[in-house]
């Protein structure tokens, strides 16, 4: 039975190859970076949260709904499970924050959030980000504009790029004795379209350790999904 339901909306998939060795030596040890035709990636992700309850309780409008922003590269476990590692993961409410620090053992950071999304048929986003939290390396800011732009949705087809950095649904974490976890998700697909980019500026991936390009990004815009959260398991001692 999952642990949360929340919905996630106005995601924007931000990714840049960045090379592997460089990600690997920030991962823990049992942890292997996932490659795509041999290439790295490192993903910065802005969206907002509504809707955030425990399973079987309603959602209360004053602590279930925030804005998040996360780092993260994309792994295996032994050539298995392939998911997710969060460098960073910045959000808007310190509840959220210490919640998900003690229950899922990930690197959460509390951060003034600004968000706005325009009512048009291809909403313009303004996502602003700047890290409050002094357990984070600091500078630690985004300041994003981006909407989706007409064209189709799909739904990214196994064996493509689109589906290696979109589609994940195991999460990895590691608590301070340095022992692994992992927690699956549970989704419908991202309905994924093309996504522009008006400004971009951004810290949190070089707080992060990582080095990135000043490529124009690969862009990808997902309206909205319903998500099940489930507890998270210890797999290493």
């Amino acid at each position: 039975m999952p642990l949360l339901h929340q919905n996630w909306h106005h995601l924007l998939f931000l990714h840049w190859e960045v090379p592997a060795d460089e990600l690997q030596r920030l991962l823990p040890p049992e942890l292997t970076v996932d490659t795509f035709e041999g290439k790295a990636y490192i993903g910065l992700v802005p969206f907002t949260i509504t809707g955030v309850r425990p399973t079987g309780i309603p959602p209360l409008p004053w602590i279930s709904s925030f804005h998040e922003i996360n780092v993260r590269t994309y792994v295996h476990r032994k050539g298995a499970d392939p998911g997710v590692w969060f460098f960073s993961l910045d959000a808007s409410s310190s509840i959220a924050v210490a919640a998900a620090r003690a229950a899922y053992k990930l690197s959460y950071f509390f951060a003034e959030i600004e968000f706005a999304a325009t009512t048009a048929a291809f909403p313009e986003i303004t996502f602003r980000s700047h890290r409050e939290d002094p357990r984070g390396a600091m500078p630690a800011h985004a300041h994003i504009r981006y909407s989706p732009v007409e064209g189709p949705i799909i739904t990214a087809a196994p064996g493509t790029l689109e589906f290696f950095l979109v589609e994940r649904y195991v999460l990895y974490a590691m608590d301070e004795a340095h022992r692994l976890y992992r927690a699956r998700v549970h989704h419908q697909p991202y309905p994924i379209r093309r996504a522009d980019v008006a400004e971009l500026d951004e810290t949190l991936i070089w707080a992060s350790g990582i080095k990135r390009s000043d490529a124009y990004p690969i862009r990808h815009y997902a309206g909205e999904v319903n998500v099940k959260i489930y507890g998270l398991e210890q797999i290493s001692s």
